[in-house]
């Protein structure tokens, strides 16, 4: 587990957005993904936009609602305990929206929010980039403002990402409306570029220098070497949506070779088991233990057996012909209410 003990997760977000050294956060799009990534070691979580809206079958351009996108990042909040680096759009509208989300991400403790300038509905930044409007930059501002206004706790943090280079607007307007970004409470900037080398994101990080961390998403640039993110001083590295493309590819394999093969024998040893191996030896200990001679099939399940304790007369008390399953450790027949286990999906859990 890559959280640290005591912190939350708004300062685990603020101390990497300012650590000395380049830091990571890959993508997550729901639950089970977000555990994976903490699994994996990572420090943050990115909630990318593109892969929310994968995963329910939409279109990036604001199709699922926000308030659907709160409810998935509520479920990727509570299975983990990494800070969580939401991708907000625009913010869902105006300065009044920007208010209320980041009151209801502080409420779900997600550490930070990150929005861009443009218009509402937004487009995908790599779909005709160059024909899409760029947001008035003091309106903008003014959503920024209100978000810091807005938020109760110091260290959630708002990043403001600069769409200038993806407009095809140039390096002079990127540090333009950077520098306002920052004067407006920002506490990072994202710059974004659409190229295949880094060229325009290393241009604004010289020329930037030092002012506020400057967090970067590679990967449209994905061939350029980690070192020279280090060596401009870049403070945080996106993996974006790389979880979500690369179980895309899985998933279609699976289905393609389950609708040739018509079988499961050529597909298990390549997907996630069932259960876990430490159910899988205790189950194997049980087994061994268990009767040679196999119960009869015809036997009642117990949840349908009044077992003889019933005033239902239409039923005769059990026979030793007819005796109730037994345990296969215990010899002792096991009545519905003296059953300890439980069975969930993937673990064993006793019950008080």
């Amino acid at each position: 587990m890559s959280s640290t003990p005591g912190l939350s997760t708004t300062t685990q977000f603020r101390n990497l957005l300012l650590s000395d050294q380049l830091e990571f956060i890959c993508e997550a799009h729901n639950g089970l993904s977000a555990k994976i990534v903490q699994e994996a070691g990572f420090k943050g979580i990115w909630a990318s936009g593109l892969s929310i809206s994968a995963q329910f079958g939409v279109r990036d351009n604001n199709e699922a609602s926000w308030t659907q996108v709160l409810e998935t990042i509520e479920f990727m909040s509570d299975a983990t305990t990494i800070p969580i680096l939401l991708d907000g759009d625009t913010g869902y509208g105006n300065f009044n929206n920007m208010q209320r989300l980041v009151r209801k991400l502080e409420q779900r403790k997600i550490a930070a929010v990150c929005i861009e300038d443009k218009l509402f509905p937004k487009t995908n930044s790599f779909i005709k980039g160059d024909a899409q409007p760029m947001a008035d930059m003091h309106e903008f501002c003014g959503k920024i403002k209100a978000g810091k206004d807005a938020q109760s706790d110091p260290n959630f943090s708002i990043i403001a990402r600069v769409e200038a280079f993806i407009c095809g607007w140039g390096l002079a307007e990127a540090l333009r409306r950077a520098e306002a970004y920052r004067q407006a409470g920002a506490d990072g900037i994202l710059i974004h570029s659409a190229l295949a080398v880094p060229d325009e994101i290393l241009a604004f990080k010289q020329e930037w220098a030092n002012r506020s961390p400057v967090i970067i998403v590679p990967t449209k640039y994905y061939a350029t070497p980690t070192d020279v993110f280090r060596q401009h001083g870049f403070s945080i590295v996106i993996w974006a949506n790389h979880l979500l493309r690369s179980s895309v590819a899985a998933m279609q394999k699976t289905a393609r070779t389950l609708k040739e093969q018509e079988h499961l024998l050529s597909i298990e040893d390549k997907v996630a088991p069932v259960t876990p191996r430490s159910c899988r030896r205790r189950k194997t200990a049980i087994s061994r233990k268990a009767p040679k001679t196999p119960a009869p099939s015809c036997w009642p399940h117990p949840a349908a057996t009044n077992w003889g304790n019933s005033p239902n007369t239409s039923r005769k008390p059990w026979s030793k012909s007819r005796a109730p399953p037994s345990s296969p450790i215990s010899s002792t027949p096991i009545m519905p209410s003296e059953s300890k286990t439980s069975w969930s999906f993937g673990a064993i859990k006793k019950r008080p």
